[in-house]
This record gives structure tokens, sequence and C-alpha cells, in this order.
């Protein structure tokens, strides 16, 4: 039963507006151990867990999937002390892969959406971004920055025209 709900949430469509053939890959989930909860619609990785579905990789030492039933909706991923949680994704229009770094992050599919929260890192073509939080909205290319809330993190940014 379970080895069939894990192989039903893996293959799960995710949509986003990143490479036009992300959305028709199957996402493949990497973890040393897995706990699924059907009634929630909830499904927790841990242990050098890993998300890819096309050229979006999603890695942290725990990752959570929510899902309603069809398709994924949010995926929250938690780094560990030693290593942040990794996004990466190719971009049309992009010169190179967006990636970013954080204690926390979140990535609400359907508004296509990403949240950073703790060390936040954003690299976007050969431009960068740094603070306490960063949001990345995908589908209208922004990326918005804000200093840590006890004012340790500060906003960095470097721009290359």
């Amino acid at each position: 039963m379970i080895n069939k709900l894990l192989l039903i949430i893996c293959w799960m469509p995710v949509a986003v507006n990143a490479l036009p053939n992300d959305v028709t890959q199957p996402i493949q989930v990497k973890a040393q151990s897995v706990l699924i909860d059907e009634k929630k619609g909830l499904s927790i990785y841990t242990g050098k867990a890993s998300v890819v579905q096309g050229s979006l990789t999603l890695s942290a030492e725990k990752i959570r999937l929510f899902n309603n039933q069809t398709k994924v909706t949010k995926v929250i991923a938690k780094g560990s002390k030693k290593q942040q949680a990794h996004y990466r994704q190719n971009q049309p229009n992009q010169p190179r892969f967006i990636e970013a770094t954080a204690n926390n992050i979140t990535y609400l599919v359907n508004k296509q959406f990403v949240h950073l929260k703790g060390h936040a890192h954003l690299v976007q073509g050969f431009d960068s971004f740094s603070g306490g939080t960063l949001d990345y909205d995908i589908k209208n290319d922004k990326v918005i920055a804000n200093k840590s809330k006890d004012g340790s993190q500060r906003v960095r940014f470097k721009i290359k025209l």
C-alpha cells in the first residue's frame, strides 16, 4: 500500500513556469526515510532528501510535500545546521540556472512562488541577492529581499548590467 502511494506521489505532475518540458517530467524523490499521511495529503522525506522534476531540483535534510490527491501544491524544504536547503531550476531567457539557498525554502506550486527564509541567497543569471528573507515570483520574474527581523541579515545585492 505505502509503496503504491509513494509511487503515485512521485509521479504527480507539478505545474511550473520554467522550462516547458519540466512539467511533463515525473517527480523523483530520494531520501533515507519517508512518512506518508494520506488523510492530510502530506509526505515527509528526511535524510539528505531531494525532489527532482526536469531541471527543477530541491534538496534539504527534510522535505515535506503537500498534495490535494491529484497534484503537489506545496513543497517545504528545511536545511540542517551543516547544510542549507537548496533550490535550482533552469529558466527560459536566463543565461544560467536560478539557484537559491536558505535555512527554509517554501515552494508554492500553483502560485509559482519561492519563499526563502533564514540566510537567504538567490542567484539569477549574473545577479545575486541575499537577506534574511527572499521571495522569488517565478511567473513574474521578480525578487523581493528583506532584512532579518533582528536586523542582523541586511539586504545585499550585486547586479551585472
